[in-house]
């Protein structure tokens, strides 16, 4: 089904809407966009309802964010070794995103809302009531790829739908959606391959060694950037917990070199280049063969924060410093 004939079509009832949508998820299965195209069809997938230039040029205008350092110390080396994301993408652009995403997400902002600040504020914490997103580190790799995608306002309201409503729990102080994430990755593996998955624990290796940098930008981490865009394609289609496939597939792509080697962990610190194809082959594998609770979980666990509960997760677990930090040594891989 031709992409373009989808998104040309007009609608006057909601059904309709869904069914088109429908038949983009389907198109992307078989076909490549433009980044052209795919800054509607990310639009689209993620429902995408308030876009205002007023409000974010406001938001800029703000200046520093209580975050604004620790963007900004991140924000330079942000997929430092892509020339093509350089060309295209600034620090700068990243710092602005990245420190009005601060603004609209924290309390001490609202006082100064605009009207159309504030009506976007409202309908993210419709999605979200609970609170407490702030910036944690990764955060720029995950804006990167919606600023290569879309023009910078676009990126910024996309990026924030796209964290209050699909990954809330990835970025609260305590990572709690991250460190389930993890949890679920080694259950997922152990259902799908156990020999795999006990090899790897004999060596002392779970999800939250090797797979924490994957987990936390939804593999933006792993070049080439032109791969992540069609995972992400994928991702927004069928949904966010489909990240935690793209690991194990990963993972999987490695199984006879990681099997065979007396420290696996060398292998697993650097995950080769993506073939999103491949990735997606085996994703779609693994979905076909988890049991359906567990299969739930996986949907639930980055807006439902009993999913920690029920995979017995601390809400304190993994909890960064001050200044949200993750370890020395993911940061190295971020």
């Amino acid at each position: 089904m031709d992409l373009d004939s989808i998104l040309a079509r007009k609608h006057q009832h909601p059904v309709d809407s869904e069914n088109s949508l429908m038949d983009i998820r389907v198109s992307l299965l078989s076909s490549d966009i433009s980044d052209k195209r795919r800054c509607m069809v990310w639009k689209l997938l993620l429902r995408v309802q308030e876009t205002s230039a007023a409000a974010y040029v406001s938001l800029v205008s703000r200046g520093p964010s209580a975050m604004y350092d620790k963007i900004r110390n991140d924000a330079f080396r942000t997929l430092a070794t892509d020339e093509q994301f350089l060309e295209s993408v600034t620090e700068a652009m990243l710092i602005r995103a990245l420190n009005s995403f601060i603004w609209i997400s924290s309390p001490e902002g609202e006082a100064n809302d605009s009207v159309d600040e504030h009506k976007f504020r409202c309908l993210l914490r419709a999605w979200f009531p609970a609170n407490g997103i702030t910036y944690v580190q990764g955060m720029n790799v995950v804006v990167a790829p919606f600023l290569k995608v879309m023009p910078e306002m676009d990126a910024f309201f996309a990026f924030s739908t796209f964290i209050w409503k699909q990954c809330p729990l990835y970025v609260q102080p305590n990572m709690i959606g991250v460190h389930c994430a993890a949890k679920l990755v080694d259950l997922c593996l152990k259902k799908l391959d156990p020999q795999l998955y006990y090899f790897l624990l004999s060596k002392g290796l779970t999800a939250n060694i090797y797979a924490l940098p994957s987990l936390v930008t939804f593999s933006a981490c792993t070049p080439p950037l032109d791969q992540v865009l069609l995972l992400w394609d994928i991702m927004f289609s069928y949904g966010i917990h489909l990240s935690i496939f793209f690991v194990i597939a990963q993972v999987a792509l490695m199984r006879d070199e990681l099997l065979a080697s007396a420290s696996p962990m060398k292998l697993l610190r650097k995950f080769p280049p993506l073939h999103a194809a491949e990735i997606v082959k085996i994703t779609r594998a693994c979905m076909r063969n988890l049991p359906p609770d567990l299969y739930d979980q996986l949907v639930r666990h980055a807006t439902d924060a009993s999913v920690a509960k029920q995979l017995s997760i601390a809400t304190s677990v993994g909890k960064p410093n001050a200044n949200n930090e993750i370890p020395a040594y993911l940061t190295r891989a971020l």
